[in-house]
């Protein structure tokens, strides 16, 4: 007998804009002009947690990661160098 049991979802927390002691300082070490960073920027990510939502749980289980961190890492994953 096969039971698939549901994650728990951690929605994924819009970017804020509350101030940050290491954001700033993280973030002007990034090139913007990076392809990554602006595949990231274009990517609606709110489609990936609409579609991947059904498949969690809201109270059942160890939180998961945010979609779009797993998205993302197979996005990396299959990007050719």
């Amino acid at each position: 007998m096969v039971v698939l049991l549901k994650k728990m979802l951690t929605k994924s927390s819009p970017i804020s804009t509350q101030s940050n002691l290491f954001h700033s300082e993280l973030f002007s070490q990034l090139d913007v002009k990076d392809p990554l960073i602006q595949l990231a920027n274009t990517i609606n990510w709110t489609v990936f947690d609409d579609a991947f939502e059904q498949h969690y749980s809201q109270d059942n289980g160890r939180p998961s990661k945010p979609i779009r961190l797993m998205v993302g890492l197979l996005f990396t994953a299959r990007k050719p160098l």
